[in-house]
């Protein structure tokens, strides 16, 4: 009876919170806390560890862009508002009153009239709530805490950038930061003999308490290069999501299409599945515009028979994939086109291949290029196998999780590793070959999971073979009827 009584408050509450439309699915309170627990493992003793919120940037005059939170500060707290900070401590504390703590958060103060424009705002009642922290005050109370970082061996802290703007509100994160800045750099009086030896002159100097911006950095990429089992959950939907919007771009695909549409296509499907963001600026490359690797205007109005690059990733509840297909826009591969796809599709073989327990990126990178030195050699494209070239100018592999290039230690390949394998060949026009190879881009990219018993590619539904994507391009497709009227 009494477990039929839990259940009943469980599925009522969880009907009230799906009335709300909140997803479900977000990090748990209790996961961010396992991280904040992690991170405090790995401080030094008798340390402190200061984090700042992501900066609200600006796009033009009174406009921002959509708020991001940073990654780290997302990871240890589930916080996603701007002007906040989190300290925490190596060991316990103990303020005036005898309550202990190792752990505080500041965040933004309730404000009815900024929540009218700019939306709900947990305050420090609501972060008790839903984030689970138990001390929490005002961004405001920041500026007159009470903390003596010089009793400490080890202030830790993330690098300043100066990206933050400095507006009129109480509390924005110039001067949370400013204060911060303030305290680990303290004024002191020093008294030294003048020339004549005198008499003693006072001067001002500066004690710089012993800070450190390279530790922090080092154990958040040791803790987030390892997925826990609550964000693969997270991980796999976004890579889902994305490998369905190469899909269905597959099936919509025709000449006719410009750049810009083929990008709407992939991000109307990450909406429909719900993912927030796009983890970084998609990237629609048709023919000569491939060639560039971070080519984001995305501006060619009709893609023609051209192959086309497509390089996007879902973000979903903050955590992003990072998916790349090549395909051509007619739904046939030319000969040409083949050819230098088939040569990235065996080194992204050997390189997936590599991903293994105890290989590096560079495992994975090599693997690829020996393929594709000796396929351009047997094509004609370079004099030899050892030629040097810019055909295939970037690495190889790069971690994915809460950034597309996610933090980590750098080191060997682990278990829950989560990474890409993305080699490409790039033959750009007026290229030292020839001509018949000019403006062929081809760019395949997965996201694979280490384990124990080999790679798993987590975006394998996203068709690779050529035959696979020629298949898939004959299918209808759902924006088939789609028939917007003319604008002249």
């Amino acid at each position: 009876m009494r477990f039929l009584f839990a259940f009943l408050i469980f599925i009522s509450f969880s009907a009230l919170n799906a009335q709300n439309g909140k997803p479900q699915d977000y990090l748990s309170a209790d996961f961010h806390k396992s991280r904040r627990e992690a991170l405090r493992a790995k401080m030094p003793e008798n340390s402190v560890a200061v984090f700042f919120s992501n900066p609200v940037r600006n796009r033009a005059n009174d406009v921002d862009y959509v708020y991001h939170q940073d990654p780290d500060f997302y990871y240890l707290t589930g916080y996603k508002e701007p002007h906040a900070v989190l300290v925490l401590f190596s060991e316990e504390q103990t303020d005036e009153n005898g309550n202990t703590y190792d752990e505080v958060l500041y965040v933004q103060e309730k404000n009815p009239l900024a929540e009218m424009w700019t939306g709900y705002r947990l305050g420090t009642e609501g972060a008790k709530k839903e984030l689970g922290f138990s001390t929490v005050f005002n961004g405001k109370d920041f500026l007159n805490n009470s903390i003596d970082f010089s009793e400490y061996e080890r202030v830790m802290h993330k690098p300043f950038t100066n990206d933050y703007r400095d507006t009129r509100n109480q509390a924005d994160l110039a001067d949370l930061i400013q204060t911060f800045k303030n305290q680990v750099s303290q004024k002191v009086i020093v008294q030294e003999p003048s020339e004549s030896n005198i008499e003693l002159k006072q001067q001002v100097a500066t004690a710089t308490i012993n800070t450190d911006e390279t530790s922090l950095r080092k154990f958040m990429g040791e803790l987030r290069e390892i997925k826990t089992p609550e964000e693969m959950k997270l991980l796999k939907k976004a890579v889902r999501i994305s490998a369905m919007g190469q899909i269905e771009v597959m099936k919509a695909m025709h000449p006719g299409m410009s750049e810009t549409e083929v990008q709407g296509i992939h991000e109307y499907v990450y909406k429909k599945y719900g993912s927030e963001y796009e983890g970084y600026p998609s990237i629609v490359g048709a023919g000569n515009n491939g060639c560039v690797l971070h080519y984001v205007e995305n501006s060619k109005t009709k893609v023609e028979n051209d192959l086309v690059l497509m390089d996007l990733g879902a973000e979903y509840h903050g955590y992003t994939a990072d998916v790349t297909r090549t395909i051509p826009a007619n739904g046939k591969f030319s000969t040409e086109q083949k050819a230098i796809y088939e040569l990235v599709y065996q080194a992204q073989e050997a390189g997936i291949a590599a991903a293994t327990v105890g290989n590096s990126p560079a495992d994975t990178h090599n693997a690829g290029l020996e393929i594709i030195n000796q396929g351009l050699f047997e094509l004609g494209i370079i004099s030899s196998p050892d030629a040097k070239h810019r055909y295939f100018p970037h690495g190889t592999s790069h971690h994915i999780g809460l950034d597309v290039h996610d933090l980590n230690s750098w080191g060997s390949f682990k278990p829950n590793m989560v990474i890409t394998v993305e080699p490409g060949i790039y033959i750009p026009e007026g290229s030292d070959c020839d001509e018949k190879w000019w403006g062929i881009a081809v760019r395949i990219e997965d996201d694979i999971l280490i384990t124990e018993k080999g790679p798993v590619n987590l975006s394998a539904e996203a068709p690779r073979k050529v035959e696979e994507i020629e298949k898939m391009m004959k299918k209808p497709s759902v924006f088939d009827n789609l028939d917007l009227p003319e604008l002249n």
